[in-house]
């Protein structure tokens, strides 16, 4: 299993993934898909393919607030619980959008699949605009939107969830974890926490146009 490292120095905070969606969020131009779209890949930690290809039947709102997204990867599906306030973002965001069951979530030109070449653009002006250009933090910019999935992933194991959980919601195999993230592994917990991504509060929630 070849599996590369990814640096600690790549992962992005909470506050510099939060500070890329708002601006992203306040721009005019562009897809609006673009993002309530990279929204969903920080919330579930889900990889960009699996966000293009969700559709608004996939999403389950629950009455009670919660919800949750089932995504699928090479064939094989899993369930990704949401928080009460993605949860509500994502109902917000099918109204304002008028999609229908069957309509992609983030639907590009239309109805069509969100191109890369769409959300990669506003994805590089965000970085640009938001993140260091210092000489430490610098070569950081350019880095492809799967860094917010990275970062999201690195969150959750940092947060105590049982590494076996985390495995699960990310469509990986634990030793992937072991072998991309080494270095949240150099020091046993205490405690683990079992808790699912559902029940910790990650990012505020953002909200639709």
């Amino acid at each position: 299993m070849l599996i590369d490292a990814l640096d600690e120095e790549w992962i992005l905070s909470e506050r510099q993934v939060l500070s890329l969606l708002d601006w992203i969020r306040q721009q005019t131009g562009g897809s609006r898909s673009v993002h309530p779209f990279l929204a969903a890949v920080a919330e579930g930690a889900l990889r960009p393919s699996e966000a293009r290809a969700l559709r608004v039947r996939d999403v389950v709102l629950r009455s009670g607030g919660s919800g949750e997204l089932t995504v699928r990867h090479r064939g094989r599906a899993r369930v990704v619980p949401l928080r009460p306030q993605f949860a509500a973002f994502l109902r917000e965001w099918i109204d304002v959008a008028g999609l229908q069951k069957g309509d992609l979530l983030f639907p590009g030109t239309r109805g069509a699949r969100l191109s890369i070449a769409a959300y990669e653009r506003l994805w590089e002006q965000a970085q640009e605009a938001v993140l260091p250009h210092d000489e430490l933090l610098s070569w950081r910019l350019g880095e492809p939107v799967d860094i917010l999935r990275d970062s999201t992933l690195v969150r959750w194991l940092r947060l105590g969830l049982d590494v076996a959980t985390v495995a699960e919601l990310a469509g990986v195999d634990p030793a992937w974890l072991v072998l991309r993230y080494p270095y949240c592994f150099r020091l046993e917990a205490d405690e683990t926490d079992t808790r699912r991504p559902s029940q910790v509060t990650l990012l505020p929630e953002p909200t639709t146009r």
